[in-house]
């Protein structure tokens, strides 16, 4: 049976830590910024971990 292949895209959003976990970054910061507070787009720059009910669904598209 063939190997499974990644999912692409999941490949480009995730990074594995060293403890484990998967790194993302936040999402609606592309377009429409005007009408968001800067505090807001500077909220949304950092990265956060994926929740722990998500790890299990990332590690089957990764692998």
């Amino acid at each position: 049976m063939p190997k499974m292949k990644s999912t692409s895209g999941a490949k480009k959003r995730f990074r594995k830590t060293a403890s484990g976990k998967f790194k993302r970054m936040k999402a609606f910061r592309s377009h429409m910024l005007s009408s968001k507070s800067s505090k807001r787009k500077r909220h949304l720059r950092k990265s956060t971990l994926v929740s722990e009910q998500e790890n299990k669904k990332i590690v089957m598209m990764i692998q």
